[in-house]
């Protein structure tokens, strides 16, 4: 309404600025020819050249031009206003078609023009709007893609061709003095551009402070631990990390420990932090009871093309499933180790992208737990 008003404003000031010039025309045109008309009979002698200046002419002129300006301003321009606006609004209405779709296919090809003309909210409408037509549930649409921009934007780092490589072995001088467990041989292989310099892997046996540090991922890596006979999250014998390299090249690591767990801190070199992405390998020891029969890997930023092996060769194990806790449409690929080989391995392939929380379990049987007629028949 403000801005009409505006526009209504601008039309009659333009009208009265027009009026106001057709009118001193006409005025100045009779007065140039009434001094023309007095000029002519009186004697100037020797200014008598004036008398040869073309003021009647000048006069007419004017006048003719104020006059007819004025007619035409209040006969024809209002038709003409209207002329002009009636083929304007056909040619939009005939040219709307191809104009809303070279905007539609320009912002669908070329993402920079509409990053040029778009704000954040407006993208996120765009996007929603987009779900929301191709799913035919627009609150479905918008929850589902609000969910995945909020997990996509607290990813501080992206993965590429993430390797795991998990040797599980049984621990038998560990396992005769207290709690039976495995020591487990964690492998991390990714290519990402590092968010920080610095990169702190923990194990802690208090719950809440467990919660507290994965609120500092990709920074921080905590492994929870409870503390349990033969088990203790601030000894190196449960848990130690052994090795980060970045393209090869190992990185310095400090240790701290305190009476609820560990920390060791690994600060990148300057060619880690250039801003490019790097090849970061990072391996860790862990043991865990034989009796928990699970392990949990979970990822902690998105994840394109993940691999996960898991040897178990040198353990008691009869049989060990994994299994994974992914929303994915794509088919995931597990593959064993055939029966007639020394080795026992299970393996995990996923291509495309994995969300943050997503995960990977390792379930296992023993042997001493297979029925009697069960442990004969392998035996055999």
């Amino acid at each position: 309404m403000k801005k009409r008003n505006t526009q209504s404003f601008s039309r009659r000031l333009l009208r009265i600025k027009a009026a106001l010039v057709a009118v001193s025309l006409t005025l100045a045109g009779v007065l140039l020819m009434l001094l023309n008309g007095w000029m002519a009979n009186l004697d100037f002698g020797p200014w008598s050249w004036l008398q040869a200046l073309p003021l009647g002419e000048l006069g007419g002129t004017l006048f003719g031009a104020g006059l007819l300006g004025t007619l035409f301003e209040y006969t024809f321009r209002r038709d003409q206003e209207e002329s002009t606006v009636e083929r304007f609004r056909q040619i939009i209405r005939e040219q709307a078609p191809s104009m809303r779709d070279a905007v539609v296919e320009g912002f669908a090809i070329h993402p920079d023009d509409l990053k040029r003309v778009a704000n954040p909210e407006l993208l996120d409408d765009i996007a929603s709007n987009v779900m929301s037509l191709r799913l035919g549930d627009e609150q479905f649409a918008r929850e589902i893609y609000a969910d995945i921009r909020d997990q996509a934007f607290r990813a501080s780092e992206r993965w590429y061709d993430v390797e795991v490589h998990v040797r599980l072995s049984s621990a038998l001088d560990r396992s005769t003095a207290g709690t039976p467990v495995f020591d487990v041989t964690v492998e991390w292989e990714y290519t990402t551009v590092p968010s920080s310099s610095v990169r702190r892997f923990s194990c802690v046996s208090d719950r809440e402070e467990y919660r507290e540090l994965l609120l500092d991922r990709p920074t921080t890596s905590p492994w929870l631990m409870q503390n349990r006979p033969g088990v203790d999250a601030s000894s190196r014998d449960s848990y130690e990390f052994l090795e980060l390299t970045v393209d090869g090249r190992p990185q310095s690591i400090r240790r701290s420990s305190r009476k609820t767990g560990q920390t060791y801190s690994v600060r990148l070199d300057a060619a880690a932090c250039s801003g490019e992405p790097v090849r970061i390998r990072q391996v860790f020891r862990v043991v865990t009871p034989t009796w928990g029969h699970r392990l949990y890997f979970e990822l902690s930023q998105p994840c394109r093309g993940l691999s996960l092996d898991i040897d178990y060769t040198n353990t008691d194990i009869a049989h060990l499933t994994l299994s994974d806790t992914v929303a994915t449409s794509r088919s995931v690929q597990i593959t064993r180790s055939p029966v007639n080989v020394a080795g026992r391995m299970v393996a995990i392939d996923l291509p495309g992208w994995l969300m943050p929380r997503s995960g990977f379990s390792a379930t296992w049987t023993l042997e001493s737990e297979l029925p009697r007629d069960e442990q004969r028949r392998r035996a055999a």
